[in-house]
């Protein structure tokens, strides 16, 4: 998962568009970077680090009306600085700079092929392959030449590319990620999330639809669909976790299909409890609805150190490991002698819940009833979500009452798929599960053990 922002005709692009990632600041905390376009000139900068750190000493650098801007959270390649994006090069047809959210998932055999024929890679992301195929198209024009790399690769991807005079956006024909237009007075913007066009004052026109090109210029926006049809697969796992709760995403409020799976959730498995408490950030919507659909008070029984980002997507496991107790404590006064339902939007590595529930425990709870409102994380995921190896997820080995004791709760209750479909409310036609049925819409290729070896990069 990152994060994305592009902003077109406005004289403070960069700004705006670092301004942006603070709201995406979620989707990505390893690195942040901005390019901006001053007529044929492309500026970059981007480090490891969060936005504020990057850009404490402003953009003022960074001139030009058109800018694009990314956080990272890497699930393809190394955590380092050569790999923060956007990435900018030059090519025949001149500067070219891009910014990715989502996963290829033939990467690593069109890097193969481009390395045989002579191709020098920098970085070690699955992004860089969309450059040298751009670079080597014979298409005149390099939108052209855009769409054609586009359409040699798989996977996941909702992504910016930046020209001089031109941005382009893309997002892929199952439209796994999200990306949004808005329009701020005459200029243009792009993003992953709808908080993120509210932060700058921006109004929202539409998201993207998948398989969407949208070319933004000094003459709007030109909108075209190259990939032909297919049956879109959204990311479900948008509203579960990734996504902000105050963000609209594939039409649907998010902070709305929070509620609602926790609602679910307590049809499914209620508990003889005294109160509801949160798991902050990720948890605290469907807490809020399973406490409404219990009548039980619900109280913020865990308080997050904000901070300290987010432990699921931290490069390591060490790093998530040594987050948790920095990250949460718990208020003895609420809990203590108390039965206590501990709402989690999901179980991955299962190491997380543990911790959290002793924290519960060390606070005086005397029981403790974990409930998740999404299914059993069974399946790896190759097109965004760090979950691509099959044993890291403690529920693709163990039953439910196997983690349960793991992790050391009275009882334990995941919310079923039928449940979770049911929350999605307009419903949808189709949403990608692969994480919880290990259904997958886009298959990896032949040499899988090629392409989990740069996943796998991503957790050294």
């Amino acid at each position: 998962m990152c994060g994305i922002v592009g902003i077109f005709g406005h004289a403070d692009a960069a700004r705006l568009a670092a301004t942006g990632l603070f709201a995406l600041q979620h989707r990505g905390q390893e690195s942040a970077g901005v390019v901006a376009a001053d007529g044929s000139e492309l500026r970059r900068r981007g480090a490891m680090g969060l936005v504020a750190d990057v850009f404490s000493c402003g953009v003022e650098d960074l001139s030009g009306p058109a800018a694009i801007g990314h956080v990272r959270y890497s699930t393809a390649g190394d955590s380092n600085p050569v790999n923060a994006q956007p990435f900018l090069m030059r090519h025949h047809r001149g500067p070219i700079a891009v910014a990715h959210n989502g996963n290829l998932v033939d990467a690593v055999l069109t890097r193969t092929e481009l390395e045989d024929d002579g191709a020098i890679f920098q970085t070690t992301t699955d992004t860089e392959v969309l450059l040298h195929l751009v670079a080597r198209s014979k298409a005149a024009d390099v939108v052209d030449a855009i769409v054609e790399s586009l359409q040699r690769v798989r996977g996941a991807f909702s992504v910016l590319f930046l020209v001089p005079g031109r941005l382009v956006a893309v997002r892929d024909p199952l439209g796994f990620r999200p990306l949004w237009l808005g329009r701020l007075h005459n200029a243009h913007v792009l993003a992953s999330e709808s908080c993120a066009l509210d932060l700058l004052g921006a109004e929202a026109v539409r998201e993207l639809a998948p398989g969407e090109v949208v070319v933004v210029d000094v003459a709007g926006t030109h909108s075209f669909f190259p990939f032909g049809e297919a049956d879109p697969a959204p990311c479900a796992f948008e509203y579960v976790y990734f996504s902000r709760p105050d963000s609209v995403v594939f039409g649907r409020s998010v902070q709305a299909v929070r509620v609602r799976l926790g609602a679910e959730l307590f049809r499914e498995h209620p508990a003889e409890a005294d109160l509801v408490v949160p798991v902050p950030d990720s948890g605290m919507y469907a807490a809020m609805g399973y406490a409404r659909a219990a009548g039980l008070p619900f109280e913020l029984g865990l308080v997050r150190n904000h901070y300290v980002g987010r432990t699921f997507i931290q490069p390591s496991q060490s790093t998530r490991s040594a987050g948790v107790r920095i990250k949460l404590n718990p208020i003895r006064e609420l809990i203590a002698g108390r039965r206590v339902t501990l709402i989690d939007d999901s179980i991955v590595r299962g190491t997380t819940s543990r911790q959290i529930v002793r924290l519960v425990r060390d606070a005086g709870a005397k029981q403790v009833h974990l409930r998740i409102s999404c299914p059993p994380t069974v399946g790896p995921c190759y097109y965004g979500i760090d979950t691509p190896v099959r044993d890291e997820l403690i529920a693709s080995r163990q039953s439910v009452d196997e983690i349960r004791r793991y992790v050391g709760a009275d009882s334990l209750g995941y919310l079923s798929l039928e449940g979770l479909l049911r929350a999605l409310d307009p419903p949808a036609e189709r949403v990608c599960t692969a994480c919880w049925t290990d259904e997958h819409p886009v298959t990896l290729p032949r040499d899988q053990a090629a392409q989990l070896r740069l996943f796998d990069k991503a957790r050294r």
